[in-house]
């Protein structure tokens, strides 16, 4: 089958409404089957590239994140940053930001940030009468930085296909994270002057100590994660294994937002969304070896050199191509597809897959907000009861933003690069 004709078969499929790994693995079975190449290597081919010590840190993180969401420590994170930030106007919706980048530096995770932050901060707004579309939009933007901040599932899918070290990604990922939440506060503080929203009462001083030692122990996890890695005391895997442990530990004794005879329950759903995870790595990792056995990816390569492209424009165009394809397909199954191709092209125009990474997962945070398949937009949709239209008009003014912070990360490489040379060296 030729590649044209194996993407029309793609679209067409997706189109049709099959599930994407469903799309991806079948795709993938046909196309080698199509060569002659023996079906029982196909399995073999699967086995080999599952079988990453990255891989394991998937489940893990995913583990900590539903205790996290369902087991007090979500609400003890939004307590503690309201108590800090949650006194001025337009206060809950900065307190949102900085919970969800708390979050998110535990969790991995951009639904289960939107999800966590969502449930609790959109009711409380409605309550205190924010504009719907603003609530909604504000959680859904905040969520996206489950993906951006680390530890970062997309970071480490990225590391795996592209055999880059995953502490470096994380690091890539914590400036361009901060200043994404710097531009959404500020955006914020200018939008409820200008619409005028109520100014939050700040707590007593003996509520404000209580409410912040209560989030000792949720604080103390992004501390056992981040500084078991960097502290060279645990791996990336075994770091996300004692980051599921804790959170279970924690919401079950100290929390008790979830009891001992439940936590069976939600490590089963824990495994459920971790099996849709590595469903679609399988497919897209067999899609991504008949790409490169193709010859697809040479052939690119030859082109850009025929092109005379320069790395601005090549940036440019894979921009471009990626918020298309984030409109369209899930996070991980675009990072997949895409990066087997890319890589020797970043390579003959010099462009760091480091770097690059951190321009992927801007765009994937994108992804989770365009509509058709954005799912932070349905995932919010569905907790506030509220139209998906309405969704989106409150995600528009954090697009914009997001867009521009995609556009200083692409040209501004350093944003990305200082923190992981700085700390490992070029």
């Amino acid at each position: 089958m030729s590649p044209a004709a194996a993407l029309v078969a793609f679209f067409a499929l997706l189109a049709n409404g099959m599930p994407i790994f469903l799309v991806l693995g079948t795709l993938g079975l046909v196309l080698f089957w199509t060569e002659d190449f023996p079906l029982i290597n196909v399995a073999q081919i699967i086995v080999d590239q599952l079988n990453s010590i990255g891989i394991m840190a998937i489940p893990f993180f995913v583990m900590a994140a539903t205790f996290m969401q369902r087991g007090g420590i979500a609400k003890a994170l939004i307590d503690c940053a309201q108590s800090w930030v949650g006194g001025r106007r337009g206060g809950l919706a900065i307190v949102c930001v900085v919970a969800a980048t708390i979050f998110a530096a535990i969790s991995g995770s951009s639904v289960a940030t939107a999800l966590a932050m969502g449930t609790i901060l959109v009711p409380a707004m409605m309550e205190r009468r924010y504009e719907r579309h603003f609530a909604v939009g504000v959680v859904g933007s905040s969520g996206t930085l489950g993906i951006l901040i680390p530890p970062s599932l997309a970071m480490i899918i990225f590391a795996i296909i592209a055999d880059e070290s995953v502490p470096r990604l994380f690091l890539a990922g914590v400036i361009p994270g901060l200043i994404q939440a710097g531009l959404f506060i500020a955006w914020i503080i200018f939008y409820t002057r200008r619409r005028n929203y109520p100014v939050e009462e700040g707590l007593p001083r003996s509520e404000f100590m209580r409410v912040n030692l209560h989030a000792i122990p949720a604080l103390l996890l992004p501390v056992i994660v981040l500084g078991g890695i960097y502290g060279g005391f645990v791996t990336v895997t075994e770091a996300a294994a004692l980051s599921a442990l804790v959170s279970i530990l924690i919401s079950v004794f100290f929390y008790k937002g979830c009891q001992a005879r439940e936590v069976l329950g939600l490590i089963g759903e824990s495994i459920r969304a971790t099996a849709v995870i590595v469903f679609i790595i399988a497919g897209a990792l067999l899609f991504g070896h008949w790409i490169t056995d193709a010859g697809i990816a040479a052939d690119l390569v030859e082109f850009v050199v025929e092109q005379e492209m320069e790395a601005w424009h090549f940036l440019l165009f894979i921009n471009v191509l990626m918020l298309v394809l984030g409109m369209f397909l899930e996070v991980i199954a675009v990072i997949l597809i895409t990066v087997p191709i890319v890589l020797p092209i970043l390579e003959q125009l010099g462009i760091s897959p480091i770097h690059y990474a951190v321009v992927v997962t801007v765009n994937m945070e994108l992804a989770l907000l365009t509509p058709p398949i954005g799912l932070n937009l349905y995932v919010l949709s569905s907790i506030s009861n509220t139209p998906i239209g309405e969704v989106i008009r409150g995600t528009v003014p954090f697009i914009v933003l997001m867009l521009g912070l995609l556009l200083l990360v692409t040209y501004v490489p350093q944003l990305s690069l200082w923190l992981p040379e700085l700390v490992y060296g070029r």
